[in-house]
């Protein structure tokens, strides 16, 4: 199989994406906002949506971008800002942080205090701008833009032409900074702080744009694309706060319901919704409803929130953690002790073979995490996903694995699945979706180590096709690796053959240890027994292979039960005959004796490797 054939051209969360998308471009309903003349310009039928997560996933469809004029969607980010430079207190003392059910551009201040009641009007807006420090305007809006292109990871600059309509239209804004004035919650002239709001909701950014700013306010203020702290974190909460609250105006009781995360939208059509700790969305589509927000944009988060559980009441942890270990079996292999040539393969091509062992709780943040590092899988032929250490999955996580499961099967990986319950959510659920093509697609071992060896010897199979666990020659046991042909007929001399059939108890824990076997014909695995009566299995040998060595060093009891998995035929060699050999061929016995410990140094060197990864 070649690399190419297993390399996965898209995610399922863009194509989810995609999907809604062509569905929620056929929505014709709301009008392109018209009280300035650039706005009207606009198509109405650009469209984009984004996605970016707070571990620096990117999901993105239609015209992503498509630059437009970030409008009210500044006020958030501009009010952070302001609250960096003078802290919560002395903002709350200008700008209030309690909704209004009003329209944006209500004229809604405190009857006492003539304070804004939120920063999302743009009474409030006008406030956090005369707010951001700087001595004069230019230095004032040079760290305004400067904010902005931190959160957007780029540099961002002004529409000069919107600018300027918004300059010449704005009246019923310039009327509000001269009443903020008056109640001296502006200090200074308020035409250049007007002038500075205008050109900071005239800053052009796309759809991308929005979606890594929005996730950056979910990544606790570092843009999580650059690493670039844009906020300190202790503010991104008061950000957030206001958002959830106010940042839909007179729709933001209904949205927080329905949709459940902190946002805001601009009347050029862009929206941005905020789940912290995990992700940012950001949607760009002209058209406008009543109320002043993008049709399809807020559709479109509707949908988003119902079709991955994002409300922000549902948290789970972050994603990252969910992948509790990653291996191969290059690196890390089943019990069944291979041959040296088998090894040999799976160091070469193990790394077809990927094992994610995930943790805690599985939602749409989390199962994203794990389904966009199984998209950059190239070349997989055995997938395993190990499910015992995870605590809950809910049906959005389920569906993605079903989508990962079905794309990796076209791509010609299998897809093993451990540690399911019987009554697994997701057990079902796949079983439910997949129908007829359940038993072909849906693989499922009660615990790694299964999964791994069945991917082993699909792996070996296709590489070593002629290998077979047929009866071997005793000149091929490997404990007489480096004798001559007449040696290994001496050694044959002191050999008792002896059968066992499948399920037979070849050795049992706690008997004396007397004799070496070696594995002529069969498969043997080894048990070490548990306090609970269950047996945990330790190892599989093949044919070639020697078990039950330990007698030969200390004489202990045996320490673990050895049971025939198929019919066995096996060589054995007493302590005593041994003892024998060494009287007439010292060298030959020095030489088993060598080729007994090199196998014991390659076990334990194999387990220390082993070791290592899980700690």
């Amino acid at each position: 199989m070649t690399a190419d054939k297993t390399s996965l051209t898209s995610s399922p969360i863009n194509d989810q994406l995609e999907e809604l998308h062509r569905k929620f471009s056929k929505v014709v309903d709301g009008k392109v906002a018209s009280h300035i003349a650039e706005l009207a310009r606009a198509n109405p039928e650009w469209f984009g949506i984004c996605i970016v997560t707070t571990n620096g996933g990117i999901y993105e469809a239609g015209d992503t971008r498509q630059e437009f004029t970030i409008q009210s969607i500044s006020k958030p980010f501009v009010y952070g800002l302001a609250l960096e430079d003078h802290g919560r207190a002395e903002v709350l003392k200008k700008v209030g942080v309690e909704p209004t059910g009003d329209a944006f551009n209500s004229i809604s201040l405190d009857p006492e205090t003539g304070c804004p009641r939120n920063p999302m009007i743009n009474a409030g807006a006008i406030a956090s701008t005369g707010l951001v420090a700087g001595a004069t305007p230019q230095i004032r809006l040079g760290r305004i833009l400067a904010a902005f292109s931190r959160y957007a990871g780029r540099e961002l600059k002004i529409d000069q032409a919107v600018y300027q309509a918004e300059n010449a239209t704005g009246h019923r804004n310039r009327a509000i900074g001269y009443m903020l004035r008056n109640f001296n919650v502006l200090d200074e002239d308020p035409m250049p702080v007007v002038d500075t709001y205008f050109q900071q909701c005239a800053i052009l950014a796309h759809c991308r744009d929005l979606a890594t700013m929005a996730a950056t306010l979910a990544n606790r203020g570092v843009n999580p694309l650059t690493g670039e702290q844009a906020i300190r974190s202790e503010f991104v909460e008061s950000v957030l706060g206001v958002m959830g609250t106010c940042g839909m105006y007179d729709y933001a009781g209904e949205w927080l319901y329905d949709v459940g995360m902190p946002a805001k939208s601009g009347v050029a059509g862009g929206v941005i919704a905020v789940l912290p700790g995990q992700l940012g969305i950001g949607i760009f589509s002209p058209p406008l409803d009543a109320k002043g927000n993008s049709v399809r944009g807020i559709q479109v988060c509707s949908a988003l929130s119902r079709r991955w559980d994002l409300h922000l009441f549902n948290r789970p942890g972050d994603g990252k953690s969910v992948v509790r270990l990653r291996l191969n079996a290059a690196e890390f292999n089943s019990s069944r002790v291979r041959s040296t040539n088998e090894n040999k393969v799976l160091r070469e091509h193990g790394r077809r073979i990927q094992v994610f062992q995930l943790q805690g709780h599985l939602v749409f943040a989390t199962a994203e995490y794990v389904v966009r590092a199984l998209t950059e899988c190239v070349g997989l032929e055995c997938l395993i996903l190990d499910f015992r250490y995870v605590i809950s999955i809910n049906e959005t996580a389920g569906l993605l694995f079903h989508d990962i499961l079905c794309r990796l099967h076209e791509a010609g990986c299998v897809v093993l699945f451990t540690s399911l319950t019987n009554n697994s959510p997701l057990r079902r659920l796949l079983r439910e979706q997949l129908g007829d093509r359940s038993d072909d697609l849906f693989r499922t071992f009660d615990e790694l180590d299964g999964a791994l060896q069945w991917s082993e010897d699909r792996l070996l199979a296709r590489v070593m096709p002629d290998v077979t666990d047929t009866n071997i020659a005793v000149s091929r046991y490997e404990l007489l690796n480096g004798l001559t042909r007449e040696e290994a007929g001496i050694v044959q001399k002191f050999f008792e053959r002896r059968d066992f059939a499948a399920g037979e108890i070849i050795i049992e824990a706690g008997e004396p240890a007397r004799e070496l076997f070696l594995l002529m014909r069969g498969v043997v695995s080894v048990f070490l027994p548990l306090d609970d009566g269950r047996r945990k299995r330790l190892a599989t040998f093949s044919p070639g292979m020697a078990f039950g060595e330990m007698a030969m060093i200390d004489h202990a009891p045996r320490s673990a039960t050895i049971v025939a998995d198929t019919d066995v035929s096996c060589d054995l060699l007493t302590t005593g005959k041994l003892t024998a050999l060494g009287a007439v061929h010292p060298k030959i016995k020095i030489h088993i004796l060598e080729n007994l410990s090199l196998d014991l140094c390659r076990k334990l060197r194999k387990a220390n490797r082993e070791i290592a990864l899980l700690v």
